[in-house]
């Protein structure tokens, strides 16, 4: 992951270790869910373990269910990497979805699998990563 790869989360992590403030777009209402790398890694290896789970051209999602609020996930960010950051918003692009949760039922149902490990415990292990790119 690139720290200018223009998703929220390498944006976040690499203005924080700046000392830059967040930009937030829109009024950061906005949800997403995300899901750390091992908990998908796991999650793909149990669709690819068990053939039998899917049904040809049927789709499984793999991710996280657990909402959060983008504003949120930056005071998360800022909490936890540099309180003097602060949020600064621009305008919302036209095309940014409001709502960003994957329905993992498949995956639950027939892998057994859901995510395990928590937003700030994913964040917690992503910095030395961020320290390190910049």
């Amino acid at each position: 992951m690139r720290p200018d790869d223009g998703r929220v989360i390498p944006n976040f992590l690499s203005q924080a270790l700046r000392g830059d403030d967040l930009t937030v777009y829109g009024d950061g209402s906005q949800t997403r869910s995300f899901c750390y790398i091992d908990d998908l890694v796991r999650g793909i290896r149990a669709v690819a373990d068990a053939p039998s789970a899917t049904v040809s051209g049927e789709v499984i999602n793999l991710g996280s269910t657990d909402e959060i609020a983008i504003r949120e996930l930056a005071d998360v960010i800022i909490d936890t990497i540099n309180p003097d950051c602060e949020m600064v918003y621009q305008d919302l692009p036209a095309d940014d979805p409001q709502v960003r949760r994957p329905d993992i039922s498949r995956a639950e149902e027939r892998l057994d699998w859901t995510p395990t490990i928590s937003l700030s415990a994913g964040i917690e292990e992503t910095i030395p990563y961020f320290e390190g790119e910049l």
